[in-house]
């Protein structure tokens, strides 16, 4: 695991290089690797998981191939073995190494035969030179770039304030984005909140050849065969999940598990344990408040006999968790979640562990949201679609432009908040609702709403999320279920569920499923730090220079909050709060863009 980033067709300075891996060195402290040469530079930020002496990066062949690689190839020792019987010599068992040889053995079709999570960069300076930017089916290992079509120069790493460390690049904001955040919460798509940055998709093989544009190659997902009874089914996800997670605790490091209380994260827990004593780690919060599951996680974690780890966060601290995380996103991301991953992650190294296992992306496979079941119940007899638009947003679409000043709400009148082919698919795609919202979810929601901030606020504490619920072998059986083996009855995640009975305690197995979130409508009280920090952020005076949003509005969001305090009007006080933060940090005042184009 590490951070990655460097330079094509262009020129960086050596100070420049350190000054971009100073800023995600949390991300891998262990080691930094740097290769430059007249026109490019590769550097890397190690964090050791797989052989920790060996893993010098960047890997290469004679000159001829470069490699930088953030993540885990889990299948890396199958892979040198067979490379090896071609002639291939390695100098470590580290698993990044094998992927210049797998390059030069496969070309571009490499990645056919990766199984983990990465982001790679390799560069091939045979015959005409060329970069190579890859993410992995998922999107678990996100890469940022900047391409500059003038000088037809590209620039990456793996976190937006490191690649805002390279000379030049510009932090101008996108002018849609506040938009398009309150529509879904994060960016969904190639865009980022920055004008000049771009966030390669899932399944991506982005090719920059020297002189030319960049060419991007969207590779196909994994498909499968299930079993059409539902308990054959179940026994076959069970099975699966079981050969994935001992896979997963593969390492040279401790590894632990995150227990968040929900039927995910306890069958994850489970499954670990029965390799051995497993570390299990639940975050909750000082006082009472809603929602309190740390008891369903105990259960969980005594359930399987692992050691039980409650981390408690102090809600007097959320001001200044809150600039913390905002600083390692890179980009508001809406949901108060991210306040309690990232003081998670920071307990869980704290304890002596650099990898933990998640059971992130189980709703997104095999269909656990309300708003699946809302759209999937509704679709035969009547509309969906807005409902469901409307339940991914911060605040509904009727209600959003009222936020916003007249300028603003006529710069996005015709920018769709969701780029428009993503949408166009949902709405008319081939298959039934819940196989185009399934589709969507995982192309576009899971990786930039939940991935990106399970990686970047993990490696912040340099800890290592490993997600067995998106490996391909698990991803492909959730997608090939008919529909009423994943929502039926009034039930969703069906055989998931099924899967993990007698795995987990009945209390959880049997349990109403709720978000694993901050109680913020709780917590946004008058008097408390949180409604300090928020009167004190969306001030009239801070927001009105910004002229997007109508500073009466917001004032009319705190008078609903102190007299008839609901969800959705704390969740928008919150997301605009984070909103501003992300700006102060980075734009400052920064007045109105141009509304760009949406990706």
């Amino acid at each position: 695991m590490c951070r990655i980033y460097g330079y094509f067709n262009a020129v960086a300075s050596p100070n420049e290089m350190k000054r971009v891996g100073a800023l995600q060195r949390h991300g891998g402290p262990d080691r930094t690797g740097l290769s430059r040469a007249p026109g490019w530079g590769l550097g890397s930020n190690r964090l050791a998981v797989i052989d920790l002496d060996g893993g010098i990066q960047p890997y290469e062949i004679e000159g001829r191939i470069s490699a930088v690689f953030n993540g885990e190839i889990y299948n890396h020792d199958a892979l040198r073995d067979r490379l090896r019987k071609r002639g291939h010599r390695f100098a470590d068992r580290c698993d990044g190494a094998i992927i210049p040889a797998l390059y030069e053995e496969y070309g571009e079709k490499f990645t056919d035969h990766l199984d983990g999570m990465y982001a790679i960069a390799l560069l091939d300076l045979r015959e005409r030179p060329k970069l190579l930017l890859v993410t992995d089916h998922m999107g678990m290992k996100p890469l940022y770039y900047r391409w500059d079509a003038v000088d037809r120069s590209l620039r990456f790493s793996s976190e937006i304030p490191a690649l805002l460390g390279f000379e030049g690049l510009g932090t101008g904001v996108w002018g849609p984005g506040l938009d398009a955040y309150l529509a879904s919460k994060t960016p969904f798509g190639e865009q980022t909140m920055f004008q000049e940055i771009k966030v390669l998709p899932a399944a991506t093989t982005l090719r920059c050849t020297l002189g030319e544009a960049p060419e991007a190659l969207h590779r196909p997902h994994a498909t499968a065969q299930v079993p059409d009874d539902a308990d054959r089914a179940a026994e076959l996800v069970r099975d699966t999940l079981r050969t994935e997670v001992g896979r997963l605790l593969v390492a040279d490091v401790p590894v632990a598990v995150i227990t968040s209380g929900g039927l995910d994260s306890s069958l994850v827990t489970a499954l670990a344990a029965e390799r051995g004593p497993v570390h299990s780690f639940n975050i909750a919060y000082r006082g009472t408040w809603p929602f309190e599951e740390r008891h369903f996680a105990r259960q969980a974690a005594e359930h399987a006999h692992a050691v039980y780890h409650q981390v408690e966060l102090d809600p007097a601290t959320l001001p200044d968790l809150v600039e913390d995380v905002v600083w390692h996103l890179g980009q508001p991301n809406a949901d108060p979640i991210t306040v309690s991953t990232y003081a998670l992650f920071a307990a869980v190294r704290e304890a002596g562990f650099k990898v933990a296992l998640t059971g992130d992306a189980a709703d997104e496979v095999f269909g656990g949201y309300a708003r699946m079941h809302a759209a999937h119940e509704s679709a035969p007899a009547g509309p969906w679609y807005e409902r469901y638009l409307d339940a991914l947003a911060v605040v509904p679409a009727a209600r959003r432009h009222s936020l916003y000043t007249d300028d603003y709400r006529l710069l996005v009148q015709d920018v769709p908040p969701i780029p428009a082919a993503a949408l166009d698919r949902l709405r008319h795609g081939e298959g039934t609702v819940l196989k185009r919202i399934t589709d969507f979810e995982l192309a576009h929601r899971l990786p930039a709403y939940h991935l990106r901030r399970v990686d970047h606020l993990s490696m912040a504490h340099s800890v290592e999320s490993r997600l067995p619920f998106c490996q391909p072998s698990v991803t492909s059986l959730g997608r090939a279920l008919p529909d009423r083996l994943r929502i039926g009855g009034g039930k969703v995640k069906r055989t998931l569920y099924g899967a993990a009975a007698g795995l987990v305690p009945d209390a959880v197995h049997q349990r109403v499923k709720q978000p694993f979130t901050l109680p913020v409508t709780a917590m946004l009280a008058p008097g408390s730090p949180l409604w300090e920090m928020a009167r004190d952020t969306l001030a009239t005076g801070r927001l009105r220079p910004a002229g997007r949003l109508d500073p009466h509005a917001v004032d009319a969001l705190f008078r609903t909050q102190e007299l008839r305090p609901d969800d959705t009007t704390a969740l928008t006080i919150w997301a605009l709060m984070t909103y501003e933060v992300w700006q102060d940090q980075f734009q400052g005042s920064a007045g109105l863009v141009g509304a760009g184009a949406a990706s």
